[in-house]
């Protein structure tokens, strides 16, 4: 018979339990601000934008191989933007914030964004039916890809006190997207002591600080000064270091006009030589087409070909003797460099104080209003899912253990089985080299070199034929800015402003460049026109 107080035990043991849950839950719900998980349909909830270019449509669908549903992205080549209000604005500048979502490219992503955009409040200047690019958020984050951009996007709007404008602010060297087509689930935590940090898959790929000048470009807290722009470069300024010698004159045995090639003398017309022999003869099969008129398009004359007579013998028609480099070339006499005297050095504008400078103990964020999905993509089959704001980290990271892990799981099983059920065995080989090279794609120390690597990824993915040849270059690449870290030399060079695309704008370009090769393929394969030729009259 069971011990009564064991009975007594367990049920107590359970009850405590079950408290411990209860708190731990209502815990979790204070710490959550917004979460949408897509199991009820969007409509009456979410606004899609009326705007004439967004003309892709949104739907409600499962996830591939789940019950879960989530936001499909559904035709390719297409705008899309849908926004959702918050019921209360979310404050930044108080405590950590989380934000976090769940992305899968079910039909990869060669070119497009997915991307959240977490929006100001509509006094900034926008509503909801009208919601496009120009909407103005406070920060913007998530996956981006098209050519050579390959990035994790953080990007943060802030405004400048002193001249009140807002101001893009990018996170330099951001993590890399992951290239298969499982759920990723990417996460941006906020700390109040301006730390910023990058999870994908709640793996940190990217630590920042708000006001680091290493961090941001451009950096949160401009430069104190600046360049004059009224300072003008005097007009006796020389920036020449060398100047051509003004006493030096040119030796009297230079001859400027002595040829750089001549005759080779002793060449010797080659043995067998068909001197009486056209290189092209016409062509004996060819006929005059039945349609000709020599009236209107002239004599006609058959197309040429090459000589076979030539084909067995050294050459054909005159020979001439062979060109050899002229010993007396010496080309256009120059005087020699010398220092310039007058030498001031490469001039630049006086620095002056910067009227927009101003000091910073932490982020003025703006609070988020809305979330916004405003995207141009070539791919369809993106699917957003479990959008979080948070105000914990264990939220955030129980939300992945939860709603993201064992979608993952099962993903990445069906992976695996797909990659060994391959007859030749190198997919699964390939996928896994590939993985590590895209994570070592994200070291810092590759700078400005990051872009070449992840371009000759994509190569390689698209190419197999090339794909161990492109892995070499990689691995070359890699070992050779390390080595150049190692034993000396200059620090590779951070990226430029420039280099960055920072909306969907840029990624049209990108498709309208597609389209023009697309024409010159169609152009290349267009059919030859017929070879006979005609004499005009």
């Amino acid at each position: 018979m069971e011990d009564p107080s064991r009975k007594i035990w367990i049920m107590q043991y359970l009850l405590l339990l079950s408290i411990g849950c209860f708190v731990s839950q209502l815990y979790a719900s204070d710490d959550v601000k917004f979460y949408e998980s897509f199991d009820e349909k969007f409509e009456g909830r979410w606004i899609v934008s009326e705007k004439q270019d967004y003309t892709g449509v949104w739907k409600h669908v499962k996830s591939e191989g789940h019950d879960d549903y989530g936001l499909l992205v559904s035709e390719k080549a297409r705008k899309y933007a849908i926004v959702k209000e918050l019921d209360d604005p979310v404050d930044l500048k108080d405590g950590t914030v989380v934000l976090q979502y769940e992305v899968r490219l079910q039909s990869g992503l060669e070119c497009g964004g997915a991307y959240i955009k977490y929006l100001r409040p509509q006094e900034a200047g926008w509503i909801p039916k009208e919601f496009d690019n120009e909407s103005p958020y406070s920060i913007m984050f998530g996956p981006d890809k098209c050519g050579a951009t390959n990035k994790v996007h953080f990007i943060l709007k802030h405004k400048n006190p002193k001249s009140g404008k807002f101001v893009e602010h990018h996170l330099k060297f951001p993590p890399s997207v992951p290239s298969d087509k499982l759920t990723h689930v990417y996460t941006a935590i906020l700390k109040p002591d301006n730390e910023l940090r990058i999870l994908v898959d709640g793996e940190e790929k990217k630590k920042a600080n708000f006001l680091s000048g290493d961090d941001f470009e451009p950096p949160l807290i401009p430069s104190k000064t600046i360049p004059d722009p009224d300072d003008k470069k005097p007009e006796d300024w020389d920036e020449r270091a060398k100047i051509p010698d003004p006493d030096a004159t040119k030796p009297d045995d230079w001859d400027e006009d002595a040829p750089m090639e001549i005759e080779d003398e002793e060449a010797e017309k080659p043995e067998g030589w068909l001197d009486d022999e056209p290189e092209e003869v016409d062509d004996p099969e060819a006929t005059k087409p039945e349609d000709w008129d020599d009236e209107e398009d002239g004599e006609w004359e058959a197309p040429k070909i090459d000589n076979p007579k030539c084909a067995e013998a050294p050459g054909c028609g005159e020979w001439k003797r062979p060109m050899k480099r002229n010993p007396a070339y010496k080309g256009k006499w120059q005087a020699p460099l010398i220092d310039n005297p007058n030498y001031k050095g490469i001039w630049k504008p006086q620095e002056i104080e910067n009227p927009e400078y101003f000091e910073l103990d932490k982020p003025n964020f703006e609070p988020i209003a809305a979330i916004g999905i405003e995207i141009w993509t070539m791919q369809d089959g993106i699917l957003f899912d479990n959008i979080l704001i948070a105000s914990s980290e264990k939220a955030a990271e129980s939300y992945r253990e939860t709603a993201w892990k064992p979608k993952f799981e099962v993903e990445k099983e069906k992976q695996k089985e797909e990659e060994s059920t391959d007859s030749d065995g190198l997919k699964g080989v390939q996928k896994v080299v590939f993985d590590y090279l895209y994570k070592a794609a994200d070291l810092p120390f590759l700078g400005e070199h990051k872009v070449k690597v992840l371009d000759l990824l994509e190569k390689a993915e698209k190419q197999p034929n090339l794909t161990i040849g492109i892995l070499v270059s990689i691995v070359v690449v890699i070992f050779s800015v390390l080595l150049k870290l190692i034993f000396g030399g200059k620090k590779p060079a951070k990226v430029s402003a420039e280099t960055k695309k920072t909306d969907v704008a840029e990624t049209s370009n990108n498709q309208g460049s597609s389209e023009e090769k697309e024409e010159q393929n169609e152009d290349a394969a267009a059919p030859p026109r017929r070879r006979n030729t005609r004499r005009d009259n």
